[in-house]
């Protein structure tokens, strides 16, 4: 199993007062992908879904989110994960820069959630049968809302002016085909 840690990055254009940081750990083994999220900050100052608050699931990304991008290393087409600390999750997927196609059905991913003083994790476990085959490109991912109804963008790098977690150069992690 490989484990790999990130830092993100908040978009210049929306600077985040109340968050300190947000890191990621990647777990990758032959039977999935563990993503682990941890949010840093005053969540008083933050719109965080209760556990089990019901969302409209198409919409979770307007709320605070944890997504993942994942595409196959050399496709064009990719696949989005949005994981609400609800519990809820949503999956999209895309021919191409955001040209949604039906998604196909498949297992949920696991998430676990929980809260301290400090701040927030959320972890998902995607299965396998999630994920391309072979080696990947990811792109890891926040949208926070803020108690104003602000919102603040988060990911690895940001090669937009604006926020565009879909932006192909935004896909910064490079994951090897998983190996037994």
């Amino acid at each position: 199993m490989t484990e790999t840690k990130f830092a993100l990055l908040c978009h210049p254009a929306t600077p985040d007062p109340a968050v300190d940081g947000i890191a990621v750990c990647l777990r990758r083994a032959e039977t999935g992908l563990a993503v682990a999220y941890r949010l840093d900050g005053r969540l008083a100052a933050l719109r965080v879904p209760a556990p089990g608050e019901p969302l409209p699931v198409e919409r979770l990304w307007a709320f605070t989110c944890f997504e993942l991008f994942v595409a196959g290393a050399e496709e064009a087409a990719y696949r989005e994960f949005n994981f609400s600390p609800s519990g809820q999750w949503m999956r999209f997927d895309f021919a191409g820069y955001r040209q949604r196609v039906p998604s196909p059905d498949g297992p949920a991913p696991r998430i676990d959630v929980r809260q301290d003083a400090g701040g927030l994790e959320l972890t998902a476990r995607l299965p396998l049968e999630l994920l391309p085959s072979g080696a990947l490109r990811l792109g890891l991912t926040a949208v926070v809302e803020h108690a104003d109804g602000g919102h603040r963008y988060w990911a690895l790098s940001h090669p937009a002016a604006q926020p565009d977690f879909h932006h192909r150069d935004g896909f910064a992690v490079a994951l090897k085909a998983a190996t037994p």
